[in-house]
C-alpha cells in the first residue's frame, strides 16, 4: 500500500528578491564633525572623547572639505619631532586629507565592502544629494554582513 503524504498542498515559491541592504540602512548618522580653522589639538581631544579614530571636515557652509584622521595626526607628531616643531598650535586643514573619496547613501553594502577591499580607508563620509548625511565604515560592513540572512546575499 503506497504512503500518502499529509503535508498538504505546498504553498508556490515566489520569485521575489529581497532588497539590497544599502549604506543608508547602516551608516552613522550622528557625527562628530570638525571645522577647518579648529586647533589639532582639540581634535585629539575629541577623538578620545569620543573614541573615535577620525571624522569629515566641514566649512561653515555645512559642505565636505577634508578628512581628519588620528594617521594624519601620527604623520605630523612624527615630522614635528624630526623637524623639532609644535604641531597643537596648527589648525585641521594643516593636517586634514583633501580631496576626499566619498560613498553615496543609496550604494549597497556590497559595492561598498567592494571599495574597502579596494583602498586603505577605514572610513568614508556618506552623501546624499552632494551632502553630507552620514559615515560608513569597514566595522559597519561587518556588523552588516553578520546580520543578513542568507537569503539577501544576492548582487542587485
Amino acid at each position: 500500500m503506497p504512503v500518502k503524504s499529509f503535508q498538504g498542498e505546498r504553498a508556490a515559491i515566489g520569485k521575489e528578491r529581497p532588497s539590497t541592504l544599502t549604506v543608508a540602512e547602516i551608516m552613522t548618522h550622528q557625527l562628530v564633525v570638525f571645522d577647518p580653522k579648529q586647533s589639532i589639538y582639540e581634535v585629539m581631544k575629541a577623538f578620545i572623547k569620543y573614541r573615535i579614530s577620525g571624522g569629515p571636515v566641514v566649512n561653515k557652509e555645512g559642505n565636505l572639505v577634508g578628512v581628519i584622521s588620528e594617521a594624519d595626526c601620527m604623520k605630523q607628531i612624527s615630522d614635528s619631532r624630526y623637524f623639532n616643531m609644535p604641531i597643537l598650535d596648527k589648525t585641521v586643514d594643516h593636517f586634514m586629507t583633501t580631496p576626499v573619496d566619498t560613498i553615496e547613501s543609496n550604494l549597497s553594502v556590497f559595492d561598498a565592502a567592494s571599495k574597502f577591499s579596494k583602498s586603505s580607508r577605514r572610513r568614508y563620509p556618506v552623501m546624499e544629494h552632494g551632502r553630507l548625511v552620514g559615515q560608513v565604515s569597514r566595522k559597519d560592513i561587518v556588523v552588516a554582513a553578520i546580520n543578513m540572512k542568507s537569503q539577501t546575499w544576492h548582487k542587485g
